[in-house]
Order: structure tokens, then sequence, then C-alpha cells
């Protein structure tokens, strides 16, 4: 393929530019998989029925059609925590404990709210501010305060879990950029991913110091003057219930987690016949959201409640999801036939001071995210290119994609057309543009810290 020459690069391009101009990832990854099957010799006909074979082709991997699998189990089990009432139960459990009775306590409450359910951004998001709204009032804290915290541990969160629909999808795409071993990868980059730790450190920082500067300033004044906010009450007014069904229990919630952490390492010491390093990761994933469903499932059948159509709606939602992995993947592949990686591998090398690569990766990532709003979008299109380099420009392969897990997050994070923003703006029922004024400048820290450790790291490797 090197007689293509730059032409090579045109598939992922062509992605990015779609994704960023149309804010449609499913487009863009379509197009880009049809061009680079042109390229490959079809004609623009027979690229058509080839880009489908690709998204197919998917499938024909049993660790891929594992992970694709993973990806829908994740969505089931959330339903059944749902239906079952566990989350709320779980939640007033947390408020039973006393948790909540001074202004540093409130905070903490929802920051650990999110740092606890680590499933899926949203329900983060959704479960912390109806956690934390009453207290929250109560003491008189903004609801900018809130969204910022419920946001900077959702997505930042997540990325940081193996166990969930983002450690699956992850892992898919390193698994169809040609990694041998995804899931070690996967933790290696976890430890670097230097920009979703510090945004969670930057909160719990904020929160034990009460520190609060830019746009953030004014809407906490303003919150502490507003005596008449009809939504505040008084401080010796009795704290707010959150409403759960007697019968609910906070085990519900508790026992799923914890055999959803635990299964994963059994499942990797099992495949791996004794080596978790051997382990296969597609496999132990899905035991565990199948073994922490059925633990789900079973509180529900003891209570006599429906399971098979909650499981299955909530599988549904994650078809999207599916997709999208299923398209990046092929994408990929078809990345890797043409060889766009090491070409971009030979055009940095010598070009670009090693030291700078990382943070360039990072940077890059951080501008698509912002861009198309999405960080799985982010992530689908760039870990394809990143992972070639780090061969070639003798870097950890760990260390760049943790630049690329880190900007996709930062992007996604400080973008007002990010899904994740809008819903924490509409759960902590704050202006949405209010929501993005007072967050940015914490994540543009974090995002500056994250820029310094992705250049030490480039310096000494």
């Amino acid at each position: 393929m090197q007689e293509l020459g730059f032409t090579v690069l045109l598939p992922s391009l062509l992605a990015i530019v779609l994704a960023v101009w149309t804010r449609k990832v499913f487009a863009a990854l379509i197009a880009g998989i049809w061009l680079g099957c042109y390229l490959l010799g079809a004609n623009p006909l027979a690229a058509i029925g080839q880009s489908i074979d690709r998204v197919v082709m998917v499938l024909s991997s049993a660790g891929d059609a594992r992970v694709v699998l993973f990806t829908l189990c994740v969505g089931g089990l959330i339903a059944l925590l749902e239906a079952s009432g566990a989350v709320r139960a779980f939640v007033a459990w947390l408020e039973s404990k006393r948790w909540g009775q001074s202004r540093k306590q409130a905070q903490t409450v929802a920051w650990l709210s999110g740092v606890l359910i680590f499933i899926e951004s949203n329900i983060t998001v959704l479960v912390s501010a109806t956690t934390a709204k009453p207290l929250f009032d109560r003491f008189k804290i903004s609801r900018a305060k809130l969204a910022y915290i419920i946001d900077s541990t959702s997505a930042p969160i997540c990325i940081l879990i193996p166990f969930n629909a983002w450690g699956a999808f992850n892992l898919g795409l390193l698994s169809g950029a040609g990694v041998e071993d995804p899931l070690s990868v996967f933790f290696q980059a976890v430890l670097l991913n230097f920009y979703a730790i510090f945004a969670v450190l930057l909160v719990a920082a904020v929160i034990a110091f009460d520190l609060n500067w830019g746009p953030m300033k004014g809407s906490e004044a303003q919150a502490k003057a507003n005596s008449n906010n009809s939504q505040a009450a008084e401080d010796d007014t009795p704290r707010a219930k959150i409403e759960v069904n007697e019968s609910a229990n906070p085990l519900a919630m508790i026992l799923p987690i914890l055999t959803l952490v635990l299964v994963m390492p059994l499942g990797l010491w099992i495949t791996g016949d004794g080596d978790l390093r051997q382990g296969s990761g597609s496999t132990s994933v899905l035991w565990a959201v199948l073994s922490a469903s059925a633990v789900a499932a079973s509180f529900m059948w003891r209570e006599q409640q429906s399971i098979a159509e909650p499981y299955f709606t909530g599988a549904g939602k994650m078809v999207p999801v599916a997709l999208v992995l299923m398209l990046a993947l092929a994408l990929g592949a078809v990345s890797r036939e043409l060889q766009a990686g090491d070409y971009l591998a030979q055009i940095l090398q010598g070009a670009m001071p090693k030291m700078l690569l990382l943070p360039v990766i990072f940077l890059l990532a951080s501008a698509v995210a912002f861009a198309i709003g999405s960080s799985w979008g982010t992530f689908s299109l760039l870990i394809p290119l990143a992972v070639p380099l780090a061969g070639s420009m003798e870097l950890p392969l760990a260390a760049l994609v943790a630049a690329v897990l880190s900007g996709g997050v930062f992007g996604d994070h400080a973008s007002p057309i990010s899904d994740t923003t809008v819903i924490s703006s509409m759960a902590a029922e704050v202006d949405h543009i209010e929501h993005v004024r007072t967050q940015l400048p914490y994540a543009l820290v974090a995002a500056a810290a994250a820029t310094v450790g992705f250049m030490i790291i480039g310096a000494v490797s």
C-alpha cells in the first residue's frame, strides 16, 4: 500500500471531518469504510457491498462478537437495577447513614454517588443529581456546582473502569486494532489517563477547600444570597427523603456490582489457565456482566417482578452503541489493511520530538471530541490510528491509548453539545450555558495538568 501514499489516510480523515461537520458519527464511519474499500481496489458500487461485508465480518471474530454482546448485556443490567429499585434503595441507604449534615457532606454525597455508581455515565449523572439536589438546596449550594460535580464524576469515572460499557467499547477497539492483550493495555492506560484522574481529584479538592473561581464564584454567591429560592429550605427543615419502595434492598445494587468486579479476575484466571495475564478479556467481561445480571435478576425474582421485559428493553437501548462499535472496528480493519497507521508513523517519525507526540495526540482527541460532542466517536476515530504509532515512535502503547482516552473525555466534558453535558444541566436543573461556563475553567485546569503529564511521560519514555 506504500504506492498509495497520503491517500491511505483519507478514510480516517474523511470520517473525522464528516463527524465534526455533521456530528453524525454513524454516517461518518460508514463513509470512511466505503472510501477505504474503494482505495483497496473496488469500484464505487462494489465498495458499497464490500463495506456491508466488512461490518458483518466484525462478528466473525469471537472476541469482537463477545464485546458487542457484552455491550448489549450492560444495557440489560442497567435496566434491571433501575426496574428493581436497587439504585434508589442504595441512595436511600446513603441518606440513612446521615450523609449530608453540612455543605461539604452534601457535595461529598454527589461526588461519592458518581464514584460508586460507575455502570454508565448518564445513569451516574441522574442518580447523583437525584441524591444531592435536596441537600444542595438546603445548604444553598448553587445548582451550577451540582452540575459540575455530577458531570465531572460521570465520564471521567466510567472511563477508568473496564467493567462497564465504556470498557467494553474500548476493549473492542483495541482488539480490533490488533492489540494482542487489550485488557492489560487498557488497565495500564487507566493509570496514565491523566485527564480523568485529575478531573475526579480536582472535584474532591474543590469540595474539601471550597474552591470557587471564574463564573462559578458568581453562581455560588448568587445561590447563597437568594433566600427567596422556591426550592431552598431553611437549615432546620428536615432533610428531603427519596421515595423508594419499602421492599427495595440496597444489596440489590451492591451485590451485582461486587459480582461484576469479582468475576472479572476470576474469568481471567480460568481462561488463562491460572495466569491472569494470559486470560481472555472479552470472555471475562462477558462472564462478569452475565453473572451480575443473574444476581440482579434474583432480587427481582424474589419480589416476583418482571425480568425479561426490562432486561431486553435495556439491551435494546444499547443497540446504537453496539452499531457504532461494529462500524469503528470495520473502519479500523480497513485502515490496517491500508497500513494507514504505519504511514502516519513514518510521517511523524523524525518530524516531531517524541516528548510532544503524546500532548499532541491528547489535544487532537480533545479538539475532535469538543467538535462532535462524543468521546466514543473520538475513540473510534483515533485509536486505530494511534496504536501503530507506539512501535514506530518507541512509545508505550498504553500511553498513546491513554492520550486518546483522556482527550476524548476532556473534549466531551467541555463541549456544549455533548449529551452528558446536556443531561447534567437538565438533571441539576440549571441553565445549560451557565453549566458550560462554570465548568470550563475547572476542566481546563485538569486538561493543563494532563498535558504536562503526557509531556513528562513522552520525555522519559
